[in-house]
């Protein structure tokens, strides 16, 4: 046994090495933002797989974090798996935070057909201040229940969801209401795709152009030598037509006319005065002449 229970050990692979990540791709409608990653072993089982992302991870409205989105993946290529929109839903939290004590809470469930024939279901939900009676009731959901057709009518289903999730429809089912009784919060709670009319296209991404390949250089074959390159020589620069006679006329000008056009000589320094000639006279003493002493007398 204990053989045998070693060799299915060993036999046993690990599957997450046979997986590859794929990238979620969210529809144009939210502008084919990444939702996340998934891995699977083939891209056919990624095939209706449901990935789940608030509007907060999407737009980075911090406002619209309780609101979920849900997409199903439709088709694969590549590392991409792309996904459309199946419906949007409400975290239970917040909604237990809405419905209090001594609130009345009215709901409504409306099939409704889009202007590009998309089967919708959209819930929305009514939260009055305080008790009100099933009359009242039954009319905001009358009310509700017009706006809701109404506004899937005239919108294809990109722009539906938007105004579901921005809550502009909410305010519009408000404002109608107020005759009937003053409403503290609209939601729309859910929404679900019934049927839809046509898989959304897939943006073609443009093609990525290749890297020109440089030049391919002749190899010398066995034996010979390769061939040297000569460098080019440099191109003389031509001279100007008004430089040159300029050149010209300078070189044949002569010694003297140059000689001409030597700069004046500078103005001789003033003598000094000479001095009289007794002062220098004077100053000339002529020699003394030594007289000789005669012998002494013995």
């Amino acid at each position: 046994m204990a053989k045998k229970s070693r060799t299915a050990a060993r036999k046993v692979k690990d599957k997450w090495k046979s997986k590859t990540w794929y990238n979620i791709i969210a529809p144009e409608m939210f502008d084919s933002r990444i939702l996340g990653e998934t891995p699977a072993d083939s891209p056919e089982k990624l095939i209706n797989r449901v990935t789940e992302v608030t509007v907060q991870d999407i737009t980075g409205d911090f406002s619209k974090m309780h609101i979920k989105l849900r997409f199903k993946v439709h088709d694969v290529r590549g590392g991409d798996a792309y996904t459309y929109f199946i419906g949007h839903d409400m975290t239970s939290d917040y909604i237990r935070r809405l419905t209090r004590r001594k609130k009345s809470r009215t709901d409504g469930t409306f099939d409704v057909m889009t202007k590009d024939d998309n089967l919708v279901r959209i819930k929305p939900m009514a939260i009055a201040e305080r008790r009100i009676q099933s009359s009242k009731q039954s009319a905001i959901r009358k009310k509700m229940e017009d706006i809701v057709k109404s506004e899937a009518s005239g919108k294809i289903l990109s722009e539906l969801v938007r105004v579901m999730i921005m809550g502009e429809m909410s305010k519009k089912i408000a404002v109608a209401c107020r005759s009937i009784q003053p409403l503290q919060r609209v939601e729309i709670r859910k929404s679900e795709l019934l049927r839809i009319s046509k898989l959304p296209d897939i943006p073609e991404k443009a093609p990525e152009e290749e890297p020109e390949e440089p030049p391919a250089t002749e190899e010398p074959e066995e034996g010979e030598e390769p061939a040297e390159e000569t460098p080019e020589e440099p191109e003389a620069a031509e001279e100007t037509p008004e430089t040159a006679p300029e050149e010209s006329e300078a070189a044949e000008e002569t010694p003297g006319e140059t000689s001409e056009e030597a700069p004046e000589e500078a103005p001789e320094e003033p003598e000094a005065p000479e001095e009289p000639a007794e002062a220098s006279e004077e100053t000339v003493e002529p020699a003394e002449e030594v007289e000789e002493e005669e012998p002494a007398e013995s």
